[in-house]
């Protein structure tokens, strides 16, 4: 009878000892943190046409284009940039974020190290070849693509949504289109200016007529003297010289050294055939006009107020007008882009 009674202790000894190995297994795995889900993925079509798998709603992304970046700041997603380039310098709080290298030759391990779940590039001044590189790396790529001012805010609106951003994307592009539809209405019926817009002196460089630069001279009031299909082209100092545009225009900037400006080029041989040297006739705008990102609009309306100033001068009603400046305001020109910039064709840096 002790022996049956010691027996039936024993067991339930047991089976309590094992429930409560059990019970702390299950609320151990209970309170365990779960895997880390993948992002939940979909399709779009990007500026090279393909249709690419992005994250819904990317949070680690890695901006491989000047222009690229400051999209990103415009709509006010920069938390979620991990990395950029060494050329991304606007805003400047982008010039605190991890630096990936060129936009010609970004450095494919740094990239890598950052875990982004998104890397944007623009099919103008990223290689196709990194693009390839970044998709043998499974990672995520969207490449913009834009050759006018509206594509530039289209092309915005449609990274908005790519980066769930939509709300901000609209906001921002319908605030782009009313400030040029603003700005065109001031300018109609006002006679354009023959200029040349100089990307680098020596050799003479400008810009084509499928450019974005040039759709932006346009809006500007501005008529390039340059009849070219190369975006980048080569121009000749003596054609210019016959053809005498009114104004030189000169995009400025302060990554590299004074080349750029007006007071260098005045005093480079040949220069001084052109009225527009002779007579200082010149406007410099902010790099922004040779990135295709929202601040192009602004620097629109600033080099058209350079170039027209009788436009915007506010004069009261009884006062008649008064004869319009022989030359717009002038702004010092601060240091511009470094040669070997524009040496390794990475005049493409900007964009």
């Amino acid at each position: 009878m002790l022996e049956s009674r010691s027996s039936s202790v024993s067991r339930a000894l047991f089976f309590s000892a094992l429930f409560f190995m059990l019970s702390k297994a299950i609320s151990a795995q209970a309170n365990s943190p779960a895997p880390p889900l993948s992002p939940e993925m979909h399709d779009v079509t990007d500026g090279y046409g393909r249709t690419v798998r992005v994250p819904i709603n990317p949070l680690r992304i890695v901006s491989l284009a000047p222009s690229l970046t400051e999209t990103v700041y415009a709509l006010g997603v920069q938390d979620r940039l991990v990395g950029d380039t060494d050329y991304c310098d606007y805003p400047p709080d982008a010039q605190k974020k991890p630096k990936v290298g060129g936009v010609i030759n970004p450095n494919l391990e740094q990239i890598a190290a950052l875990h982004p779940d998104l890397v944007l590039l623009s099919k103008e001044g990223n290689m196709l070849d990194t693009v390839r590189a970044l998709d043998s790396l499974h990672i995520p790529t969207y490449a913009t693509d834009a050759h006018s001012v509206e594509q530039i805010i289209s092309s915005t609106r449609k990274l908005a949504d790519v980066l769930n951003a939509s709300e901000a994307g609209k906001t921002l592009a319908d605030d782009l289109q009313q400030q040029l539809q603003i700005l065109q209405e001031k300018l109609t019926g006002v006679p354009p200016r023959s200029i040349l817009f100089i990307v680098w002196p020596e050799p003479l460089l400008s810009v084509g007529n499928n450019t974005f630069v040039a759709d932006a001279l346009r809006r500007a009031g501005a008529a390039s003297i340059v009849d070219s299909n190369q975006d980048w082209p080569q121009v000749s100092l003596e054609e210019v010289a016959k053809l005498q545009p009114d104004y030189l225009v000169f995009a400025a900037s302060h990554t590299g050294s004074a080349g750029n400006d007006f007071e260098s080029v005045a005093h480079r041989p040949g220069w001084q055939l052109l009225n527009a040297v002779r007579n200082r006739r010149y406007a410099v705008v902010s790099d922004a006009i040779i990135r295709p990102a929202p601040r192009i609009v602004s620097v629109i309306e600033e080099l058209a107020r350079q170039l027209h100033p009788e436009v915007f001068q506010q004069k009261p009603d009884n006062e008649r007008p008064s004869t319009p400046p022989t030359s717009p305001p002038f702004i010092k020109p601060i240091a511009s882009r470094s040669k070997a910039c524009i040496r390794s064709s990475e005049v493409q840096c900007v964009l």
